[in-house]
């Protein structure tokens, strides 16, 4: 084994990602098999999860818990912890990555239930997953919580009110659980910018400019970019960075 490969060698180890049958969290989940990890896939729609756990145990040779699951849902939550540790008994690195951002066209469309869905998925059912895991990986005596931010959360527009202040309280949230949790369990805040996943296709760019122009890269990440920043804060490689904010948004100004 090389010198990087054991700094980010996650051999044996168990890694949970919500929303992880697609986009990011599938990209997060499958370099978590690839460096040796045994993972839980866990989403809203069980044959996406099923279908993504079988490409990770056939493409890496690890073991995959696929487990439909509202996030969003604080009485679904206490399951999903229980049926991760019967199986593997312990998940040593949790990924809040679930989330959504309804479309609107004014602030008066956004209605209390639309409101509180935002919320639900990107705020309390994070929070709700981290105390239960946390506490278990504290008696552990080791683990990493990773929130995945936006980086609208720090640069937020009136297109998603919502997400962006739902957001803003996952980065507020990240600083308190280190605390809470330290010194043996890490908490990081992972910061995408726009990546080409599947919403990019509700994108709309008029007038053929690219959209993109004002960032230092000048374009969007392909979702295999997140995976360097988030095996980063999976591995020993940040056993020194808790509380942070790691932004992987392409040099947004």
């Amino acid at each position: 084994m090389g010198y990087a490969d054991g700094l980010f060698d996650l051999t044996d180890r168990v890694v949970l990602v919500t929303g992880g049958s697609r986009g990011l969290g599938h990209q997060m989940a499958l370099a978590a098999a690839r460096c040796g990890a045994d993972v839980v896939i866990a989403s809203r729609k069980l044959d996406a999860c099923r279908a993504a756990a079988a490409q990770i145990e056939a493409e890496t040779g690890r073991s995959a818990l696929p487990y439909a699951v509202h996030v969003g849902r604080w009485d679904q939550l206490d399951g999903l912890v229980d049926a991760a540790y019967q199986r593997f008994g312990r998940v040593d690195v949790l990924v809040n990555n679930a989330g959504m951002s309804p479309v609107y066209d004014k602030q008066t469309d956004v209605t209390e239930k639309m409101f509180d869905a935002v919320v639900n998925l990107n705020l309390k059912g994070p929070f709700r997953l981290s105390a239960l895991i946390g506490e278990r990986m504290v008696a552990d005596g080791r683990g990493s919580i990773i929130n995945v931010s936006t980086h609208g959360s720090l640069r937020p527009h009136p297109s998603f009110v919502p997400y962006a202040a739902a957001k803003a309280g996952l980065n507020a949230m990240t600083e308190a659980l280190a605390h809470a949790f330290g010194p043996t369990v890490r908490v990081n805040t992972l910061m995408p910018g726009p990546f080409l996943t599947d919403i990019a296709a509700a994108w709309s760019f008029e007038g053929g400019k690219n959209p993109f122009g004002h960032f230092a890269l000048q374009r969007a990440g392909e979702p295999r970019e997140i995976v360097g920043a988030a095996l980063f804060l999976m591995s020993d490689a940040s056993s020194y960075t808790t509380g942070s904010i790691v932004r992987a948004d392409g040099g947004i100004p």
